[in-house]
């Protein structure tokens, strides 16, 4: 797997498991984002003049994971029997680099369960890293550091 030496772009996002109205969306929604360019022109050969800030690729690769993640810790922990706290939260940080001439991702996630003791907490994350499809898409393909806090 090749690190990145030159880090163009992070997409970042915040994931929260919350039960108020509005925190998410159901399939039948719909979603009109327009998107821009990583770094919006970092290549020479991409300029978008004049492109208002909206979702990149890298932010929402890292929502979608996010979001699987989430609900995968949610299973986990169930199936664990460990309860989870009001406050869990997923961050995920996508960047996009190069090396050389060649483009790849690298991610970090950071997993925050105040109030679980650290050794349970890292077995729901571990257990559920196992089971969320974007983490079994990207592992031994990307560079990914899980952070539990």
């Amino acid at each position: 797997m090749t690190k990145i030496e030159k880090v163009l772009f992070t997409g970042k996002t915040h994931t929260t498991a919350s039960s108020r109205p509005g925190a998410s969306r159901g399939h039948e929604g719909r979603l009109d984002i327009r998107l821009s360019a990583s770094g919006n022109g970092a290549h020479p050969e991409h300029v978008f003049e004049a492109a208002q800030p909206h979702p990149t690729a890298e932010q929402l690769f890292a929502g979608a994971w996010s979001a699987c993640l989430i609900t995968a810790i949610g299973l986990a922990a169930s199936a664990q029997k460990v309860a989870l706290p009001a406050d869990l939260a997923v961050d995920i940080e996508v960047d996009l680099g190069q090396t050389g001439s060649a483009w790849f991702l690298a991610a970090r996630i950071s997993v925050s369960m105040p109030g679980v003791p650290r050794d349970v907490a890292e077995a729901v994350v571990h257990a559920a890293d196992e089971m969320c499809p974007y983490s079994k898409a990207t592992r031994g393909n990307i560079e990914v550091a899980v952070n539990v806090i």
